[in-house]
């Protein structure tokens, strides 16, 4: 036989794509439009629908960024369509094909009820099967002029990504407002050709198969009337019915299909766009369930639900009703899809507490498992958290953007740092926005690494990052792979089907240890350092007004617990850590209103916590430790005065002194010249500002291998994806800053003393360092405030250190991962940056050192050998970054932050000193309480939450955990009568898994902790 492959398939894709895709809407007659420029910010249906609109022409641009245009849609369905499907068809002027960002529409009723949204790949809505003829189809349409911010490939900086310099120039023309007749033979017609098209061309050659569907193709063109492509459509169908009824093979790979729409809470669109997002997608999703009973869609973030539930309660009650037929699957547990690194672990706790009981309370459906596709690298934290939770199960698609190195694994147990395991999925199509091509069939039975020993995968299918959701067309491509010779088998299920079949097939799957590292977009550690900022500081003030109102509560009359408040001010910074907000990988936009709203949570919470202190009455001047450990430090009074004082962990103590003078003092700071020493240690700053010596008085070393505190600024300049990248080459140009302005002592006090460094550099950037050493402490803290005017660029902070450290260990949730400092292996040599939270800690037999911050995220550990045959082990912070792509202005401007060096540190010093920093001692005027409400005598056993129970029982519940890496034994004491406890899973439930954990101990709870283990005690208040 002659090899006719090219003439075929260049004979079916001609034909397909001008003469089967034309046809398929049989005619059409225009809408009547009008239209009604919205001013400014989005307004409710009913303002719209009183407006006064103006006639408006197909072919006439519209649409300002950022705006809203409200079109009404007049037309009259012909009579002889009668019986006939119809569908209105709206082209806004699309571009691309993409349907998260641009131009979007939702179609009303004209009594405000939502029908369905159109996009790009969705342009209809149903009017009826079969139409009446003769029929009035009023619509009242709320289109969306969202800019395209990715026209130009992230290849320039674009304006377009903040209302307030985008513009006003339309950026639309509207193309197209139809009604129209479905050719429902031609329809089907076009997507028997879509799915044999693609399953030909991904057979290999030398397949049997490629070749028997190639000839019935060429015999379907020859049956294919091309003057009538209407009549032939059904008797080309019939050539084509043999060869998509051959049954898949029976070891053909399965697919479990489900339904998803990925909807960036925030990204390359504002949060208030994201709300009209969802009414969007979950429009077409619930009419999308109302033509086919066996769809199946999976939908997480509770925030979004909740958006949807306030404004748009149609949309609202459809998915209630879509819920109980089984056809809508709340998944994933947590408010938002959040970072998998940067959240702190009550953070992460609480996303799965508020997501979980959003499920609960308005579907009756507990979720089974964690469902984040496409968050930049996950926690080792995350098993255990995700099954205290009442999880099984764990979902990501991320990590197949490895720049490097291949993950090993599709379904796997995954390991997390206490040794909880929670089984795992990586969906081999590699997509969380599959639309079953052939490609995607291909490459998930190409990519599944399990083969011989499971033979199943999850694909989410639908259009998303930006919303959308599935198709008809993608669930009759569905349809016809369910069992198709050549292909993998297709079956729509819910995902917990899925994992309970994968789980019970591979229940030996193998295991992987420790955090999930994405080899890429390691730069979401650093960029948009002040919504980073502003998370932290929001999660320790949370932590603090939350102790404080459970102090008051418990010991001063008449107070009340602001249940409400505390509840709305968690939900601001959980829907804040989404993982394109915290990340810091948004447009300018969404950045600006995060740093409005951290500053608006911090005035609440602030008020909140003097509320509370105050209410525990007059009395004098005392000093508030929200802190988990007794510390002994050097504050600043409200008359700027140092003093010395001793507070317990989690109370309160009176300010002994105001003056500096305070009796048992610890021994006096000296200042030298540029020498700062405590008699613990002794800093000597060199004429350059870096630190030229650190020298631990107590072991009787230096700690130092060179310029301590270096600050580096390096090109960073990424192959691509500006905020989100840092690639490896960023390390090969780069300036030392070693011209100082000026070094200078502002402090000279036995109880503190700081010298200051000031620096001009780059593009009229500046930068102030206050480097400072207080009695009692060998913690040297360096206060950074730099007006950043740098464009990309990067500045760190390194410490070379004189210690050989065959690995760093860096805090995570509820512990901390250590990691090797070598790159003997190239998945070591990906880790080039790592991501962190309070504290970094290198050492060696019997020494160690840390470096603590109080806002940054991002750092690198390396080390070399010195020609001494000393080892240099370096630790540097990421401080700042200057992406231009998606936000040009990013970073730009005034950061203030503080990092420090503690020398001599062990594990134990690390922790109790990082939540030193990050929780400042508070004076303030209040008889404060007789006890601490909670105490705990043993080390690592460490509180991370003290609050009142949700149920408002009254129950005090507190959070604690392992915090060293190594058995622990406790003693947890109240400072109010205990009548009863109970051990409980995050959502304060009881757990009985864990309750041997905890026993009574003489009006106490005595707990035994695994290394790294979580535990949440629910205590209950006697008389």
């Amino acid at each position: 036989m002659h090899d006719e492959r090219r003439r075929i398939e260049e004979r079916v894709e001609r034909v397909h794509n001008q003469r089967v895709k034309p046809a398929i809407y049989a005619a059409t007659v225009p809408f009547e439009v009008e239209a009604w420029q919205a001013p400014g910010e989005p307004v409710p249906f009913e303002e719209a629908a009183g407006a006064a609109y103006e006639p408006f022409a197909m072919g006439t641009p519209w649409g300002p960024p950022w705006g809203t245009t409200w079109f009404r849609m007049s037309g009259q369905v012909p009579a002889e369509w009668a019986g006939r499907r119809v569908e209105a068809v709206i082209d806004l002027g699309f571009v691309g094909d993409w349907p998260g960002n641009q131009a979007e529409a939702l179609v009303h009723r004209v009594d405000g009820t939502p029908l369905k949204a159109v996009n790009p790949l969705n342009q209809y809505v149903p009017v009826g099967n079969p139409a009446a003829g003769g029929e009035r189809i009023d619509y009242l349409v709320e289109a969306a002029s969202n800019p395209d911010i990715l026209a130009n490939d992230f290849a320039e900086p674009t304006p377009l990504g903040d209302v307030l310099t985008a513009g006003d120039r339309p950026l639309y023309t509207f193309r197209r407002a139809d009604l129209a007749v479905l050719d429902e033979q031609v329809w089907h017609l076009d997507l028997d050709l879509q799915v044999l098209r693609e399953l030909m061309v991904h057979l290999g050659e030398h397949e049997p198969r490629r070749h028997e569907i190639m000839h019935a193709l060429d015999r379907a063109m020859d049956a294919l009337d091309l003057d009538d492509i209407s009549g032939s459509a059904a008797a080309v169908r019939e050539v084509l019915a043999p060869v998509l009824a051959r049954p898949a093979h029976a070891s053909a790979h399965t697919i479990s299909g489900v339904g998803h729409a990925h909807i960036d809470s925030a990204w390359l669109w504002p949060i208030r766009e994201t709300k009209r997002k969802t009414s969007r997608t979950f429009s077409n999703v619930t009419s999308l369930a109302d033509e086919y009973e066996d769809f199946i869609f999976a939908c997480s973030q509770a925030q979004q639900y909740e958006w949807v539930r306030d404004n748009y309660p149609h949309v609202w009650a459809r998915i209630q009703e879509s819920v109980k037929k089984g056809q809508w699957a709340p998944v994933g547990g947590m408010w938002v899809e959040a970072d998998g690194n940067l959240p702190g672990g009550e953070a992460i706790a609480r996303q799965l507490v508020h997501g979980k009981r959003f499920f609960i309370e308005h579907f009756g459906v507990e979720t089974k498992g964690v469902w984040l596709p496409d968050s930049f690298g996950y926690t080792a934290a995350y098993p255990q958290l995700a099954k205290l939770a009442g999880n099984d199960w764990f979902l990501t698609q991320k990590i197949s953007w490895n720049q490097t190195n291949k993950f090993p694994h599709h379904t796997f147990w995954w390991e997390g740092i206490d040794g909880t395991r929670i089984f795992t999925h990586f969906p081999p199509v590699d997509t969380y926005n599959a639309r079953f091509s052939g490609e995607e069939m291909d490459r998930a039975v190409r990519n599944y690494s399990e083969k011989g020993a499971g033979t199943r995968s999850l694909a989410p299918f639908g259009w998303g990052d930006g919303g959308g959701g599935p198709t008809r067309e993608i669930m009759e491509r569905a349809r016809r792979l369910a069992d198709l010779e050549g292909s993998p088998k297709v079956v729509i299920e819910h995902p917990d089907q899925f994992f309970a079949k994968a789980r019970e097939e591979y229940p030996d799957a193998p295991v992987w240890v420790g955090e999930l590292y994405l080899e890429l977009h390691r730069a979401t550690y650093t960029s948009q350092a002040r919504t980073k900022q502003g998370n932290r500081r929001s999660e320790h003030r949370l932590r603090e007004a939350e102790l404080w109102a459970t102090t008051a509560a418990l010991h001063a009359p008449g107070y009340t617990y602001p249940y409400e408040k505390l509840d709305r001010l968690w939900k601001t910074v959980l829907l804040h850590q989404f993982h394109d907000i915290l990340p810091g990988s948004s447009i300018a936009w969404v950045h600006r209103e995060a740093e409005a709203e951290y500053a608006r949570v911090a005035g609440e919470l602030e008020a909140l916590t003097a509320e509370a202190v105050a209410a525990l009455g007059a009395g004098g001047t005392r000093v508030f430790n929200a802190g988990p450990y007794d510390r002994a430090e050097v504050i600043r009074t409200s008359a700027g005065a140092p003093a010395y004082v001793e507070v317990p962990g989690s109370g309160s103590a009176p300010l002994a002194a105001a003056d500096g003078a305070a009796t048992g003092s610890p021994q006096p700071v000296t200042v030298s010249g540029r020498v700062l020493d405590n008699g613990l240690v002794r800093v000597e700053v060199a004429e350059d500002g870096t630190l030229s010596s650190v020298y631990d008085i107590r072991a009787g070393r230096e700690v130092l291998a060179g310029r301590g505190n270096l600050l580096r600024l390096h090109t960073d300049l990424p192959n691509y994806w500006d905020a989100w990248d840092i690639d490896k080459h960023y390390k090969n140009r780069f300036t030392d800053l070693l011209d100082p302005d000026s070094v200078t002592v502002v402090e000279d006090d036995p109880l503190l003393g700081a010298i200051r460094v000031t620096r001009s550099f780059g593009k009229g950037s500046t930068l102030t360092q206050t480097i400072t050493v207080r009695a009692g402490s060998p913690r040297i803290d360096i206060e950074t405030d730099i007006d950043w005017h740098e464009a990309e660029k990067i500045i760190k902070a390194a410490f070379p250190v004189d210690v050989r450290a065959a690995h760093s260990s860096a805090e995570i949730q509820f512990g901390h991962v250590q990691r090797p400092t070598h790159t003997n292996t190239s998945w070591e040599s990906a880790r080039f940056e790592v991501s962190g939270h309070r504290w970094v800690h290198i050492g060696e037999p019997g020494y160690g050192v840390a470096v603590l911050n109080d806002s940054t995220y991002g750092h690198d550990v390396s080390r070399t050998v010195r020609e001494d045959g000393g080892t240099t082990t370096t630790v540097a912070l990421s401080l700042v970054r200057a992406p231009r792509i998606p936000d040009p202005e990013a970073d730009q401007g005034r950061h203030r932050f503080t990092y420090s060096l503690l020398p001599g540190a062990t594990i134990g010093d690390a922790v109790a000193e990082g939540y030193a920093l990050n929780l400042p001692l508070r004076v303030a005027e209040s008889a404060g309480a007789a006890e601490p409400v909670v105490s705990v005598a043993g080390d690592g056993v460490t509180v991370e939450a003290v609050k009142l129970a949700d149920d408002r029982s009254g129950d005090v519940v507190v959070r604690l955990y392992e915090s060293r890496g190594g058995r622990a034994r406790g003693l947890v004491r109240t400072g109010f009568p205990l009548a009863g406890f109970q051990v409980t899973d995050l959502l304060e439930r009881p757990r009985e898994e864990d309750a041997a954990a905890a026993v009574a101990a003489d009006g106490a709870v005595e707990v035994t902790l695994r290394p790294f283990q979580v535990l949440t005690l629910r205590l209950r208040r006697g008389e």
